[in-house]
């Protein structure tokens, strides 16, 4: 199957090439989107210059900082159309969408089990740090019961049966992610990977989850804010309301 692996970057130069090599190494027939929002540190441009070496790698190089739900929507939307290799002879016509950090957090060599899952039959597969055989390392003690805890308040209350709803590591099958139209969410940060799984499940599509190890970066800045966990708990509450309000007004009445 034709992949594609989309990864947004910020601030990435002192991972950016190790990285490229590293998913060619992983998945040599894969190609690579990088969506650079203009990071000051030259990340984009250096990944032209990687891009030359490696072979079936583009830049997308937007003109601000506008977040991780926007970079995956321009992305996506790019592989989607088939535009984001305009160079690319035959033209490039994705039938997984692999998405994740560029920061190692997500292990390149990771990337052929969730695209064997896809070639199972799965719809979308979501690299799982709460499933067994899956873990962290290098976290601190607050942010693995905030991550966790967040996860369960997550699927709990929109019904997903989904242990790990905001790992940005995942495969979709390209005809799935379009189905669910990721350009139309406005969800930024973790609660755009949220709005996903959402769509997903409500949709019928088979969601599977694959242990991975997630590791913390050991270069760069980490983007988590507490603007975004905010941000992303208020939008799950909110869809929660919202899905239990409409199943209350379809409810069929009961005969007297």
């Amino acid at each position: 199957m034709q992949a594609v692996v989309v990864v947004p970057t910020y601030q990435e130069a002192e991972n950016i090439v190790r990285f490229l090599t590293a998913v060619r190494t992983a998945v040599p027939d894969a190609h690579i989107l990088i969506v650079d929002d203009n990071s000051p540190d030259g990340t984009g441009d250096l990944a032209d210059k990687a891009a030359i070496e490696l072979g079936n790698i583009n830049v997308l190089h937007r003109t601000a900082k506008n977040g991780l739900g926007s970079a995956y929507r321009n992305g996506f939307d790019n592989v989607l159309r088939g535009v984001a290799f305009p160079d690319a002879e035959p033209a490039v016509r994705a039938e997984v969408v692999v998405s994740m950090d560029c920061d190692f957090s997500h292990d390149p060599a990771a990337i052929p089990a969730l695209i064997a899952r896809i070639e199972g039959g799965a719809d979308a597969v979501v690299g799982s740090r709460y499933v067994a055989g899956g873990g962290t390392v290098n976290w601190p003690i607050h942010r693995r019961i905030l991550s966790r805890w967040g996860n369960r308040y997550t699927s709990g209350v929109l019904g997903l049966h989904i242990h790990d709803c905001t790992s940005g590591f995942r495969a979709y099958r390209a005809s799935a992610l379009e189905a669910i139209k990721p350009t139309s969410t406005a969800a930024e940060g973790y609660a755009f990977l949220t709005e996903l799984v959402r769509r997903l499940v409500s949709g019928g599509y088979q969601v599977v989850e694959e242990p991975i190890t997630f590791v913390d970066r050991e270069f760069g800045t980490s983007k988590m804010s507490g603007k975004i966990i905010v941000e992303s708990m208020a939008l799950v509450t909110r869809w929660a309301i919202a899905d239990t309000w409409r199943k209350l007004r379809h409810k069929p009445a009961k005969p007297h």
